[in-house]
């Protein structure tokens, strides 16, 4: 909107600043004018001003005032560049320039912008970068419960967002597949339940949970223990570790097992993930990064990185703190592989990084990691610096707090969690019972859907709403209340959007000049609308989903006010009908575009 006017100006104010002998201006910032009484957009003197000081400094001149220099070069592009078509007037002020749209010319253009770009409104051009978000890293052998969808929502949110802003992006997902809470699963199953297995997709991933918190209890000591208790559990113990021997060697037994179990978790997650409307690109799987990492290891040595400490005894080891030549504590030393060569998680995460830059070509990676995990993974972005990976710098951690319940922290190992499924699906029998009793009418065969679509906005609100850094005490009741700052009133904005254009005939007018005085819902709405794709780039640019999320309830709420203020139907003459009308539909658009970066539905009715 406006771009031509704007390029304009900026070939002025280059132009001007040639023929004064300074440097064209790099790309100039423009940031929009709050709305006080007309729209505008302001950019700033001083970096040109402060880059003519420094011009001055090198030729041994005297310096200048910086803040009074950036206002006399406004004040004489202001002049240079004169009131350009579709602008009322031109101010300097402080060093800011400063131009002013004519109102009803900046809401028609903001509204036919919409309009005409539809569900691109707000998509930015395409960069130059590769984006990676690595989220939904569960672990296998077990189900999925809500502090995993806390992770899974958050990292959808960042790959649509980042997407949106033009970046191309690839979805990863990294689950945990080996190890010993996996082993210990495969024990149980062949120890006692071998061919039990229910049958259902969830049935299974859940019931592999249940035996695995059967099994801990099975091989943890316990309080007052007999000398027959402890002989039968340290039998236990050694049956388990000796199938992890038989893992590791490769026993095709085991490794069967182990693959047939693990495909049950990959069910179970994929139907979520199909629910949660997430389609990956890759999957990346401990395992298959577990011999590499070994080879990282051999790498580091070779490249003087790491320390080799085995023929002492002792392990594989970067002194990160030191390499980097810091004085200070920071990064600490870190053991990458043990003395009896086997790799850590931080080892598998430099292997996997590896890959991601290699064979991805990845500029961007961004892991959706829980913030326990912030110094680890600070350590693996400087040894990849250390091993020369310029993308090491733009290597981000997207942390996010604990998901706890009322009566404490969740543990799988004592089975105290909350399953994701169960949520979901007492969300949908909750908003069926809304739809059934509010909108009886509804046809059958889309209540269903629309409760789904209900149900999850307001789980996902839930999560994305909060900052991402806090803890969230989950509660069934908090997170299905559907008024107030939640996903389903941001959807009724949507819903009543919709029914407004259906009662109009559903067509949305070609056109309609708005040559009438506005009213401040209208203002208020149009400049709401008018911000989403600064907001876009704002949320990209932080991987910061909570601006779309803070974004998309103002948003509604504006409209809802408007909704209730300006007769859009009943306007007092056609030409306002017609242009209120195509601002409810850039209103209805630009919800829809917000919903959908939060990886939340926009439902038609409710």
């Amino acid at each position: 909107m406006f771009d031509q006017e704007r390029q304009f100006i900026e070939t002025q104010i280059g132009d001007y600043c040639a023929a004064i002998g300074l440097p064209a201006p790099e790309a100039l910032v423009w940031n929009p004018i709050p709305f006080g009484g007309e729209w505008g957009i302001s950019t700033s003197f001083f970096q040109i001003a402060a880059q003519e000081g420094r011009l001055r400094k090198e030729r041994g001149e005297p310096g200048i005032n910086v803040p009074q220099r950036a206002q006399e070069l406004a004040s004489a592009a202001a002049a240079q560049i004169g009131v350009p078509a579709g602008f009322t007037h031109v101010d300097a002020v402080k060093g800011y320039l400063n131009l002013y749209f004519a109102t009803g010319e900046y809401a028609r253009r903001a509204v036919q912008e919409v309009l005409a770009r539809g569900p691109d409104f707000g998509r930015g051009a395409p960069q130059p970068e590769r984006v990676m978000v690595e989220y939904a890293n569960t672990n296998t052998h077990h189900s999925f419960h809500i502090g995993h969808y806390r992770n899974a929502v958050l990292g959808e949110a960042v790959a649509r967002q980042a997407e949106f802003a033009g970046f191309d992006t690839i979805r990863a997902s990294y689950p945990g597949d080996i190890g010993l809470s996996v082993i210990t699963v495969i024990w149980i199953y062949r120890k006692f339940y071998l061919g039990q297995e229910p049958e259902g997709v969830h049935q299974r991933g859940q019931w592999l949970m249940r035996l695995y918190v059967e099994a801990t209890a099975l091989l943890e000591p316990k309080e007052n223990e007999t000398p027959a208790q402890k002989a039968q559990r340290e039998a236990y113990d050694a049956e388990r570790r000796e199938i992890y021997r038989r893992w590791d060697d490769g026993d095709p037994e085991i490794r069967a097992l182990w693959l047939k179990t693990r495909q049950w978790s990959l069910d179970e997650f994929e139907h979520i993930l199909q629910l949660m409307d997430i389609k990956l690109d890759v999957w990346f799987f401990e395992s298959d990064v577990d011999e590499p990492s070994k080879q990282i290891a051999e790498d580091l040595i070779r490249m003087g990185i790491a320390d080799d400490e085995r023929p002492s005894g002792g392990a594989v080891i970067v002194k990160i703190d030191e390499k980097l030549g810091l004085t200070k504590e920071k990064y600490r030393t870190n053991v990458i592989l043990r003395s009896d060569g086997t790799s850590l998680y931080l080892t598998k995460d430099l292997a996997l990084a590896k890959v991601k830059f290699d064979a991805y070509h990845v500029d961007r990676s961004v892991y959706v990691v829980d913030i326990r995990q912030s110094l680890h993974l600070q350590q693996a972005f400087k040894i990849l610096e250390l091993m020369g990976y310029k993308q090491a710098e733009k290597c981000h951690h997207l942390g996010y707090g604990f998901v706890s319940l009322p009566e404490g922290a969740m543990s799988s190992r004592r089975g105290r969690i909350v399953l994701f499924k169960d949520v979901y699906d007492e969300a949908s029998r909750r908003v069926l019972a809304e739809i059934e009793r509010k909108n009886p009418d509804l046809p059958s065969e889309l209540r269903q859907e629309v409760a789904g679509q209900v149900g999850l906005g307001a789980l996902a609100y839930g999560m994305l709403s909060v900052d991402n850094n806090k803890d969230i005490v989950f509660d069934m009741e908090s997170a299905l209340n559907f008024d107030g700052h939640t996903g389903p009133y941001i959807q009724n904005a949507h819903v009543r959007a919709n029914s407004i254009l259906k009662k109009a005939g559903g067509e949305i007018p070609a056109n309609a000049d708005i040559d009438y005085p506005l009213t401040s819902h209208e203002i208020q709405l149009i400049d709401k609308i008018s911000r989403f794709p600064d907001m876009v780039q704002q949320a990209a640019r932080e991987y910061r989903p909570l601006v779309i999320a803070t974004y998309a309830y103002d948003l509604a709420n504006t409209f809802h006010s408007f909704y209730h203020a300006a007769p859009v139907l009943q306007a007092e003459s056609e030409p306002i009908r017609l242009a209120r009308l195509r601002l409810v539909a850039a209103a209805r658009q630009t919800l829809a575009n917000a919903l959908h970066l939060l990886s939340i539905a926009a439902p038609q009715v409710m």
